[in-house]
This record gives structure tokens, C-alpha cells and sequence, in this order.
């Protein structure tokens, strides 16, 4: 994998990718840096106004996120900084204690980033990524759909030139209906050009800086034409200057009233850099270390919330931008943090934008989170997951975020015992010309041993499935006269639990009373120890236990009652 491995390093070496940096390496970080900053600059805007912060802010979580991810992260090309994804989750849950945009609303926001960054970074400690695997695609992707639509309801006031609306997302929707009389055209046509500019770039190359662009073009019309006058609202007076270091308002309430809200961010946080570390590690055949990727983007916030600003994530589109122009390292992230730096005491040049075009902007990050190809998928493959993407989606979008995210890991647990609880048992047949057995299939040239019947159940004993485990092991004796003999492998069967071994015995007796030999092949050490404990090892017997399904069958079809 040459240079583009990044290995797992002790954590104290810090900025990773830029080890053994080459000279062949600049020019593709200098385009990935450009691509990024204008990428960066509207966005982070727009995702302030999402989360009802002040402008600077924006680029505070985007210099944070991406100089401390840089020195800490493993990831050679991932992009951290505000993320749309996790903007509308803590501006609802935050406003619900303080008055959105107000001084306690912004103290409130800089607690919630260190509590998110430190629940972050522990999970990086104690190798807790695996909770992120928790939530399956379906899941996600109804998830994802569903803050879009909270993204696209909170920016469509806007869009369309009216008043700031507020109340839940039905009220602003309704609010937009009901005053369509009252839109701003001047504004209404910047939105709609510059989302038509997004879409269409977007289409023809994802290079173009078209966001940027339309940030720039939209203020110069703003002022050449006077259009506050025509009514078009813009971002104003943007407040510069150095950020205040430390916390305000830190007490035992407000840590126990945003505990809650910093748990649920965190997880969406964890899950989205696990996403985007796995899948641009895959594309960029580098190795990663998803748990100092963790440590990076949670140490990110931590940063973020001490200077004022709020949790940063890690960026799939902006990675994938960073991905195709063929940034090889952090180097292209830092340039373009640099040069955020240098531009934050000059930030008030983007007072005269309308905000039509940050609506336009943040309405096209959501459209490219409604995954409409993704959800055509999952119909296809399964209703009942699509069913699971469905009732996440319009929990999020039409209860809350909060309560989207408590649906959908509810479901995933539900969805895994679903699954668990009924397992397939496979009928195995013996390939022809081998001693390799193999669930019967029509692809498959195999056969079984007349009078003996073989079945695999590939998965743990308990519970959950011990009565389908049951009817499953009796519908195939039905399915089968004249069975002499039942071989069941359990290489799958990984555990027993007591009602699980109480199955297992029902099962025993059926075939003791229809005098059927019953025999257990490559059963584990631990299976061993709990059929050991619940008595069934001496009504099997210690000689029915085989280290092979063929010895099993081969064993008991020689037996003299048995046919050969």
C-alpha cells in the first residue's frame, strides 16, 4: 500500500499523515485545500444560521475541528468541522432551554460541544465504536432523510424572503403556506438561481466552487443593485475578533439538562465518523485507526466549545471533495484553516448576504441527505427494513430528532432479535466426490445419506429462538419419513442458555420417542461446557459428539438398525 497506509501510531505522535510528507504530495494538497475553502467558507456559514449561533462561529468549529483532527486523527483526507447533520439536533434540543441566538443560548451551545467532545473521546478510550455499528443502513438512511426534511422546513422561510418563522417544523411549513402572498421575489429568485446553480454543478463537476461563487455573486447584486430595499434580507453586521477562551454558565443544572441532548449527539457524531472513516479508508486503500479518528473529531469539539463555538463532526461530502481532486494528506485541510484564520477578522465583508442564498445552500446539503436511490434500494431488498427506514424517517421529521434517534435504536434492537430469533435451519447434503457437506441448493450437485438427516443451525441457542428452533427441527422430521438417525451441527451455535438446552432436550425426546439416533457434530468447547451443566451430554452421550458432520454421518449410518 506504499505511501498512502496510514499505520496505527502510539497516540503521541501527532500529525500522522504529514510523516515521510513528499514533494510530489503539494500540488494535489494545494487543489484539495482550495476545493475545501470553498467549500468551507458558505457552508460553515449556512450551518451556523442552522444552528441559530453567530456567523464567526462557523468558521471557529471549522479551524478547531480541522487543526486538532489533523494533529490527532489517523485519516489522511477526512474533513471535520460544523456539520448540517448535527446542527438542527442541538439547536432544537438547546432551545428548548434558552432562547435561540440569545447569550445563554450561545454558553449553553459551548457546554454541549466539550460534553459531546468528551463523550467522544471516550468511546475512543474504551474502544466503544461498535455502538455506531448498532444502527443499520435502512436505519440511517430513514435518519438522514429526516433531518433533511427538518433542514429544508427550518430554511424555507427564508428561501421564499419572509419573516423568521418558529414553532415545530409542521408550524413553519404551514407558516410558508399561509403567507405566499407575502414572498419576497427578490429573494425567491436568488434562492431558486442559486440552488439551481448547486444542482446543476454539482451534476457536471463537483469541483466547480459553485457555493462559493454564489456566496460572492449574490452579495455583489445585494449591493449594486440595493436589494434591502427590495425587501431582501441578509446576514448583516458579522461580529469579529478574537474568541472568548473558557466556559460560561457552567452548573450542575445546565450539565444534567443537556447530559441527555450531548448523549444522543454524541452517537450521531460517532456514527457518521465511523461511516466516513471506513468508507474513504476503503477508497483510498490506506488502513485506518477508527478509535484515533474518534479521539480526533471529540477533541475537535472540546476545542470548538472552548472558543465559543459548537460540536464539529466529521464531513462525508467534503471528504468525498477532498477524495476526488486526490488530497493525500491533512496538509490541504490545515491550508484552508490557515487561511479561515486570516479571514475571520475580516468576516464582516459577508454582511450584505442574502440569506435566500445560505437557505439555498443548506436546502442543497439536504436534498444530498434525502437519499431517494438508497430508499428505492432498501424497498427492494426488504420491506420489512424499509419499513424500519420509514418509521425513523417520519419520527425524526415529524416528533423530533431526539425521539427519532430513541425509535431508531429501539428498532435496531428489535430488528436484531427479529432476525435472531428466527434463523433458518439449513438441510445439509454431501457434495458428490467429497466428504464436505453443504445446505441443499439446486446450484449445488449433492446428496444425502438415506435415512439420515442433517441440519445446521447456525446461531446461538436461546431464548428468542428456542421454540422456533424447536418447530424448525420438527417440521423437518415430518418433512422426511423414515429418518433413522438426526445429526444437527451446531458450528454456528456459539452459546446455550437455559431455555435454549431445554429446547435442545424437547428435541431429544422427539427422537428418543420415534427411536431416532441423535448426534452432534463440531460442537465448541463452550457449547460442550453448557450441555455439560444442563445434563443433556449423558442422555446424548459422550460418544454421539463428532468433529465432523461426515464422521457423524458416517458413524451413525453404520450402525446395524440403520441402512449403510
Amino acid at each position: 500500500m506504499g505511501d498512502d497506509v496510514a499505520m496505527r501510531r502510539p497516540l503521541s505522535q501527532v500529525f500522522v499523515s504529514l510523516h515521510g510528507y513528499q514533494r510530489s504530495w503539494v500540488r494535489p494538497d494545494l487543489v484539495a485545500g482550495l476545493t475545501l475553502l470553498a467549500i468551507a467558507v458558505p457552508q460553515q456559514l449556512a450551518t451556523s444560521r442552522l444552528a441559530d449561533m453567530p456567523p464567526v462561529t462557523g468558521f471557529y468549529a471549522f479551524v478547531a475541528g480541522t487543526v486538532v483532527f489533523a494533529a490527532l486523527g489517523s485519516s489522511r483526507r477526512m474533513s471535520v468541522g460544523a456539520d448540517s447533520t448535527i446542527a438542527p439536533l442541538f439547536a432544537a434540543g438547546v432551545s428548548a432551554l434558552a432562547l435561540a441566538g440569545s447569550t445563554h443560548y450561545v454558553e449553553l451551545v459551548g457546554i454541549l460541544a466539550v460534553m459531546v467532545g468528551l463523550i467522544v473521546m471516550l468511546v475512543s478510550v474504551l474502544r466503544l465504536g461498535w455502538l455506531a455499528e448498532f444502527l443499520s443502513t435502512p436505519i440511517i438512511t430513514g435518519f438522514l432523510a429526516g433531518v433533511a426534511l427538518i433542514i429544508i422546513a427550518h430554511q424555507l422561510p427564508e428561501f421564499f424572503g419572509l419573516p423568521p418563522a418558529t414553532g415545530t417544523d409542521q408550524h413553519r411549513v404551514a407558516y410558508v403556506v399561509t403567507h405566499l402572498s407575502e414572498v419576497n421575489g427578490w429573494s425567491l429568485a436568488i434562492g431558486v438561481v442559486v440552488l439551481a446553480v448547486l444542482l446543476v454543478c454539482s451534476r457536471l463537476d463537483r469541483r466547480i466552487p459553485a457555493g462559493l461563487l454564489a456566496l460572492i455573486v449574490s452579495m455583489a447584486l445585494v449591493g449594486v443593485f440595493g436589494l434591502q430595499a427590495h425587501g431582501v434580507n441578509v446576514l448583516g453586521t458579522v461580529k469579529t475578533g478574537a474568541p472568548h477562551l473558557g466556559l460560561t454558565g457552567v452548573s450542575w443544572s445546565n450539565l444534567r439538562s443537556l447530559a441527555p441532548l450531548a448523549a444522543v449527539v454524541a452517537l450521531v457524531v460517532v456514527t457518521q465518523t465511523a461511516a466516513t472513516t471506513s468508507a474513504f479508508a476503503e477508497r483510498g486503500n490506506w488502513r485506518v485507526d477508527a478509535g484515533r479518528d474518534f479521539l480526533g473529531v471529540g477533541a475537535g469539539s472540546v476545542v470548538a466549545g472552548l472558543v465559543g463555538s459548537f460540536p464539529v463532526d466529521a464531513s462525508p461530502p467534503n471528504t468525498g471533495s477532498v477524495v476526488a481532486v486526490g488530497g493525500r494528506t491533512q496538509a490541504g485541510a490545515l491550508g484552508a484553516a490557515a487561511v479561515i484564520l486570516v479571514l475571520i477578522p475580516f468576516a464582516n465583508v459577508f454582511r450584505d448576504v442574502p440569506l435566500a442564498t445560505l437557505a439555498a445552500i443548506l436546502i442543497f446539503v439536504a436534498l444530498r441527505l434525502f437519499r431517494v436511490r438508497d430508499l428505492v434500494a432498501i424497498a427492494r431488498f426488504s420491506v420489512w427494513e424499509f419499513a424500519l427506514a420509514a418509521v425513523t424517517f417520519l419520527t425524526v421529521a415529524l416528533v423530533g430528532v431526539e425521539q427519532g434517534i430513541g425509535v431508531a435504536v429501539g428498532l435496531a434492537i428489535l430488528e436484531r432479535i427479529r432476525l435472531s430469533a428466527r434463523p433458518q435451519v439449513h438441510v445439509l447434503e454431501r457434495i458428490v466426490g467429497t466428504t464436505s457437506w453443504a445446505p441443499r441448493s439446486p446450484d449445488v450437485s449433492a446428496a444425502g445419506i438415506p435415512g439420515v438427516l442433517v441440519l445446521l443451525f447456525a446461531t446461538p441457542l436461546w431464548y428468542a429462538n428456542a421454540s422456533h428452533f424447536r418447530a424448525e427441527v420438527a417440521n423437518a422430521l415430518a418433512r422426511a419419513p423414515g429418518t433413522q438417525a438426526l445429526v444437527l451441527d451446531v458450528i454456528g451455535m456459539s452459546d446455550v442458555d437455559f431455555t435454549g438446552s431445554r429446547a435442545l432436550g424437547d428435541v431429544l425426546a422427539a427422537c428418543e420417542r420415534e427411536h431416532v439416533a441423535f448426534g452432534l457434530a463440531r460442537a465448541g468447547d463452550h457449547v460442550r461446557q453448557m450441555l455439560q451443566r444442563s445434563g443433556l451430554t449423558q442422555r446424548i452421550g459422550e460418544g454421539r459428539f463428532y468433529p465432523s458432520v461426515n464422521e457423524a454421518v458416517t458413524a451413525l449410518a453404520n450402525e446395524p438398525r440403520l441402512p449403510s
